[in-house]
């Protein structure tokens, strides 16, 4: 279902009792400016607003500026806005050329200021243009959805301002040069004050205790969250989407009274878990190859296989040189050391299960406590 938005209504979000704005994503910048492109390119005049479908379920509308006609294409820009939170990219243009093709179907490139992926482990393949895969999926689509029968169009991304922004992050260091990327996994970005998020979760959870007796389950993001519905079949009235906040949430569930919790994680953060870190944003703390080592090594990895893993950019690359150690092994392992010290961390008062994954395998692992606590809601089921 959609939500067509007409006004700014799907902005609001309230927070902690306070009123904060949603933005969009790079990624709905460049669907919206590629969309508009193309749509003039074949015979409409210029346009002041675009409409997109997000992943989120929302249509957003959004502003048309710098549009540049020429005798074989048609360019425009869309403007980022990240609401309410604090994002280098507000304010910044996303640029989309349309040029006509013979061959029907929409070809995409990308142009001054997107990155390029030069190491691997990320969900685009080296050498690739740095636009993630649900970004892609997005620009195709709405593009198609313009371009007349038979007709083909390449796209061109560009972001004027991307080559200076982009030493302002983490690109260079995760394997991303020249620019920065095309992001975004629900068209949307949600303001993410740090204290706001901390007065979000402890309403929730205990608005969520007050209404449900039955486990607990802590999801670090939309992933988790997809996961735990769709592959799993949990409740979705169980979930709570807890971010980097991995301490600070397990606290409250047990204030809270929840004596059973699963954690459903991206190995990327909960690996931080493992070793007792329990804010796992990568400002706070980043020991993310010293853990995957001493693991691995307690496992029988070699000290070759120890240096291959040093090099890694990506916990998704380390979990590729890793699959010499086997698989089940090795992550439900880990799996159940994010449980040990989770539960450790809650002085033994909580029965916790842990199960991990990554964007490109999926389910790596789970451990022995979240087979039970699955267990107890096929019950409730």
């Amino acid at each position: 279902m959609i939500f067509i938005s007409d006004t700014n209504d799907w902005r609001d979000t309230v927070t902690a009792g306070r009123r904060l704005k949603r933005g969009y994503s790079t990624g709905s910048c460049a669907t919206a400016a590629a969309k508009a492109a193309a749509a003039m390119l074949f015979g409409e005049e210029n346009l002041e607003i675009i409409g997109i479908d997000t992943p989120a379920g929302i249509r957003l509308m959004l502003p048309v500026e710098e549009i540049v006609r020429k005798a074989d294409s048609v360019s425009c820009a869309v403007r980022k806005d990240a609401g309410d939170d604090p994002d280098i990219t507000n304010g910044m243009l996303i640029r989309a050329g349309a040029k006509a093709l013979d061959k029907p179907g929409v070809k995409l490139i990308a142009g001054i200021g997107v990155g390029r992926v030069i190491k691997p482990g990320l969900q685009v393949d080296v050498g690739k243009p740095a636009i993630n895969p649900v970004p892609e999926k997005m620009i195709l689509g709405e593009v198609a959805a313009v371009t007349p029968a038979g007709q083909g169009v390449e796209i061109e991304i560009s972001i004027p301002d991307g080559e200076r922004l982009a030493k302002k992050t983490m690109n260079a260091r995760l394997g991303v040069v020249g620019g920065l990327s095309i992001l975004g996994t629900s068209g949307l970005v949600e303001p993410m004050s740090e204290q706001s998020y901390r007065d979000t979760l402890a309403l929730e959870i205990g608005a969520l205790k007050r209404e449900y007796r039955g486990p607990l389950v802590l999801v670090t993001g939309n992933f988790g969250k997809s996961l735990a519905l769709e592959h799993f079949g949990l409740p979705k009235q169980a979930l709570v989407k807890v971010g980097n906040l991995i301490g600070f949430s397990l606290d409250r569930s047990l204030e809270c009274g929840f004596e059973k919790i699963l954690i459903i994680g991206h190995i990327g953060k909960l690996i931080k878990v493992a070793a007792g870190i329990f804010n796992t944003h990568s400002r706070v703390a980043d020991a993310r190859f010293e853990i995957f080592a001493a693991h691995a090594a307690l496992l029988g990895a070699d000290r070759e296989t120890i240096t291959k893993l040093e090099k890694a950019v990506t916990t998704e690359e380390m979990c590729d040189i890793l699959a010499v150690l086997g698989d089940a092994d090795l992550f439900d392992h880990l799996a159940a050391k994010i449980s040990e010290r989770s539960s450790a961390y809650l002085y033994d008062e909580a029965e916790i299960g842990s199960v991990i994954f990554n964007f490109r395998r999926g389910l790596l692992g789970l451990d022995l406590q979240a087979k039970q606590i699955m267990n107890v809601f096929k019950k409730e089921i």
